[in-house]
């Protein structure tokens, strides 16, 4: 067993987006690819010697092999440990948490989050920072640059390692250290949230559906829900991660998650459902025969976090990404915090989580978290809302009807096009983004603009900018379009059209939302063009 310096060519096309690089599964196994891109990471880390990581994945197609690699190269590196979750598994809040809990140099998360598996799907790679979130703009352009001019990598030439075992093994002088991905995270849960009045809540015959996706929460949803909270046997369906997810999406949204859609909108619904993504970041809230929209869902969790022990004491303040509705900014007046408003993409809440200026954060795109990770976190926001159900005794239906009565209801839809010619997709925003200067003041079929712009962060915390972030269009009485090119997809372009429409209430509250938002739509297409450009009648996914 020797460390080897291997010859590697700079390779185009690396720059990692917002949640890491993400390609096809057969890119990332030409020759030399990943390891490019590990020894990137290493280098504008200044080295890996004497440090320790945190390495596991949602068990995707290649996760194992990958896993496999960069132990390697991190031992040839100089790593002192890394700590591995078993069988080379660990949900990205979980891994978030165990670079939190061992105070780590960071960890390297293999996983495209919610994007298909499989051989000829996608994969992904992204280095967190030892504060457990995403790699900030600074790192992520250092790797970057690092993978442009790499002519070489370090690589232990050795068998591969026993991920199997819980345990440690040494790997030349850098210790791996195998662990159980759930218990730790398991643990945390059992310290936020009331345990004992859950199980209460489940041996009283409340019946819920989680659906896993064949992903990573599989384990962990059925560790806490039907092993510690004894929830029925078959609680957790889909509950085995599979490297291509059973041939399914696992994006929790009423498209890909259509079959727990159809059980809680059946004649024996469940109480509850909830299901979670590829990596374990993501969640879908269903009712008895309601859906929950992730804006409302961060809306309620704020206004009743303080039902939950670890959130006893209140929130210092909330975030919310820029297309995500303003409903909970309502709640924010309500209570007298802070709400900030930034770019899409968590590691813009990394630095308000961590100057304890905010306590919960969200994303349209269903993601949600809090402070106890520095990731969005799928598990964490089923469990806050069953805690939530069982200290108010009423049902989702009934906590979403009285929190709008309350707060009022915005309305909100996302309308995805996929897979769109770049050109097409940018001609779309620059429609659009031509006529923002004129807006203001005018009227567009009835509805009169009050604002437009290109949204610009200005980060309270570290005084940075981020320019170009979305085109939005503010309307008189709370309306509201957004448009933004998505960086998740992995082929072609994917534009994302954003729509929200306040109803005071408590007239309107109960309305069909894509009808209700019928003005709004029509006025997007009016100034951005998006059927006239590319020929799409209709959207790919509405949400």
């Amino acid at each position: 067993m020797s460390v080897i310096i291997r010859e590697t060519r700079a390779i185009e096309g690396q720059k990692p987006g917002t949640s890491g690089l993400r390609k096809k599964t057969p890119v990332f196994m030409q020759p030399g690819y990943l390891e490019n891109f590990v020894q990137a990471i290493f280098n504008a880390i200044d080295g890996a010697r004497g440090k320790t990581f945190v390495l596991g994945g949602d068990g995707r197609f290649f996760n194992d092999r990958a896993a496999q690699v960069i132990l390697k190269m991190a031992a040839a590196n100089g790593a002192a440990r890394v700590i591995v979750g078993q069988g080379a598994i660990l949900s990205t809040p979980a891994a978030s948490h165990l670079i939190r809990l061992h105070q780590t140099d960071g960890g390297i998360i293999l996983s495209a989050s919610h994007n298909p598996g499989g051989p000829d799907e996608d994969f992904g790679v992204k280095f967190n920072t030892p504060n457990g979130g995403p790699a900030p703009e600074s790192v992520t352009q250092a790797i970057y640059e690092e993978s442009g001019r790499l002519r070489e990598y370090a690589f232990f030439d050795a068998a591969d390692v026993d991920l199997s075992r819980i345990g440690e093994i040494r790997l030349g002088e850098m210790i791996v250290q195998v662990v159980d991905p759930v218990s730790d995270y398991a643990a945390m849960m059992e310290k936020l949230f009331d345990f004992a009045k859950l199980r209460t809540l489940f041996a009283n015959g409340f019946r819920m559906r989680f659906d896993a996706m064949h992903a990573v929460t599989g384990p962990y949803a059925t560790e806490i829900l039907e092993h510690r909270l004894g929830a029925a046997p078959g609680t957790v369906v889909n509950g085995r991660p599979l490297p291509d997810f059973g041939g399914g999406h696992p994006d929790p949204n009423p498209v890909w998650a259509r079959a727990l859609m159809d059980e809680m909108f059946g004649p024996d619904a469940p109480d509850f459902g909830a299901a979670s993504d590829g990596d374990g970041d993501r969640n879908m809230i269903v009712g008895r025969g309601i859906y929950v929209s992730p804006s409302d869902s961060l809306a309620v969790l704020a206004a009743n976090a303080h039902l939950a022990p670890g959130y006893r004491g209140g929130i210092r303040g909330v975030a919310r990404s820029m297309p995500t509705s303003a409903a909970v900014d309502r709640v924010a007046r309500a209570l007298g915090i802070a709400c900030h408003e930034t770019p899409t993409g968590w590691k813009f809440f990394g630095n308000l989580l961590d100057a304890g200026q905010v306590t919960l954060c969200g994303e349209e795109s269903f993601g949600t978290g809090s402070d106890h990770v520095r990731e969005k976190d799928g598990l964490w926001a089923v469990l806050l809302w069953l805690n939530i159900v069982a200290e108010r005794a009423e049902s989702v239906t009934e906590i979403l009807t009285i929190h709008w009565r309350e707060h009022g209801r915005n309305y909100y839809s996302r309308h995805d096009y996929e897979a769109l010619p770049a050109a097409q997709a940018e001609e779309v925003m620059q429609a659009l983004r031509s006529r923002l200067g004129s807006l203001p003041g005018t009227e567009v079929q009835g509805m009169v603009a009050e604002a437009a712009d290109d949204f610009a962060y200005h980060d309270p915390v570290d005084g940075s900018v981020s320019a170009g972030q979305g085109l939005r269009v503010m309307f008189a009485g709370g309306s509201r379009l957004v448009l933004r090119l998505s960086g998740t997809g992995t082929e072609g372009a994917t534009l994302r059209l954003y729509l929200e429409h306040f109803v005071a209430g408590p007239e309107g509250l109960a309305g069909d939302v894509q009808a209700t938002l019928a003005p709004v739509i029509a006025v997007a297409e009016d100034l951005a063009g998006i059927a006239r450009i590319t020929g799409r009648k209709t959207p790919d996914v509405i949400t």
